[in-house]
């Protein structure tokens, strides 16, 4: 098949059924929809199988998680592209082939993504991915249409293709290829910034991630984790140290970690300041882990070329977005990003 869009489903009954309606919809030969299921408890393969019964069902015996369920799932799938889409993701006609036409353009492109708009705020961007994600030097990832938690409305000032930091894991093509010489999804971050690691390897590796405005799909997100949940904060902590430990250049790795770490202490403060003791022991346990996998970091590093990268914002973004009321992605000097 030409793309295989595939949607990693863990006790999403409820999503599947609001949601496949649009992708099968949308969705024609040569490409296909395929469904794996990450262990699911519910009567989501029940459903499945009853409505769906022309699909391709992927049943993995247990939760591995968002990298290691898609790992297991593409390994089994034989495709020329494959899309990771959520399964709270609406999709739109003619969704997939101006995605495909731009890598199709240049094969120095791997990896790709649609708009991403709020399900429920149609004009509005949504968190998880906005017109394309972007990173700074020390770290903190944020998109075109959403600087940390400051959506933007959609009126077309993200309207043009550019080349990405990172494309978003709730609707992203990638070349299979290329995923395949990549390894996949690092496993070992179970679910959040897998993404944005992988679109840094192939960054090291001199592939592009680039944003494609004439697909758009509308995200409902925080589908699996609640928006407030210790879990995904102990998750986000822990799997953005390490990817800063993996693909940092050498040159700037030690002071970037060394900050990081004063500035997570501050973040965990906040926490316990304004009276949420299990996210300060989230943080606590993500230093923690994050210093335990020090040994294994260091061996997936050494087989990576890390190295200065195009699309990171070398500004003072907390200091942009909390003290100059720099809260749009167009209000950030373009001459500070590193092409």
């Amino acid at each position: 098949m030409r793309t295989a869009v595939v949607i990693l489903n863990w006790n999403g009954r409820s999503m599947l059924e609001r949601f496949l309606p649009s992708v099968t919809a949308n969705t024609q030969a040569p490409d296909e929809v395929i469904v794996a299921d990450n262990g699911s408890t519910d009567d989501s393969l029940e459903f499945l199988n009853s409505h769906y019964p022309q699909l391709r069902i992927i049943a993995l015996d247990k939760n591995y998680g968002f990298a290691e369920g898609y790992n297991k799932a593409l390994a089994q799938i034989d495709a020329q592209y494959y899309v990771l889409l959520n399964d709270d993701v609406e999709v739109t006609p003619c969704w997939i082939d101006p995605v495909i036409e731009m890598l199709e353009s240049d094969d120095t492109i791997a990896i790709a993504q649609p708009k991403l708009l709020m399900y429920d705020q149609r004009d509005t961007f949504e968190y998880a991915g906005g017109a394309g994600g972007f990173i700074d030097h020390n770290g903190y990832p944020f998109c075109r249409g959403r600087m940390f938690n400051t959506l933007e409305k959609d009126e077309g000032q993200y309207d043009d293709s550019c080349d990405l930091f990172w494309a978003s894991g709730a609707a992203m093509f990638v070349k299979a290829n290329v995923w395949n010489e990549l390894g996949g999804l690092d496993g070992d971050f179970f679910a959040h910034m897998e993404e944005i690691d992988f679109c840094w390897r192939s960054k090291n590796q001199g592939y592009r991630a680039i944003y494609c405005p004439q697909s758009i799909v509308y995200h409902v997100g925080g589908g699996t984790l609640p928006k407030s949940s210790p879990h995904k904060t102990y998750l986000n902590f822990r799997n953005n140290l390490s990817l800063l430990y993996k693909n940092l250049p050498p040159k700037r790795m030690g002071r970037v970690l060394a900050l990081r770490m004063l500035l997570d202490g501050v973040a965990a403060l906040k926490f316990l300041l304004e009276g949420h003791p299990q996210e300060f022991a989230a943080v606590c346990r993500a230093h923690r882990d994050y210093r335990r996998q020090k040994a294994s970091l260091q061996a997936k590093r050494s087989q990576l070329n890390p190295h200065e990268v195009s699309c990171v914002y070398h500004g003072p973004l907390l200091l942009d977005y909390y003290l100059r009321g720099k809260k749009k992605f167009i209000q950030l000097e373009s001459t500070r990003f590193s092409k």
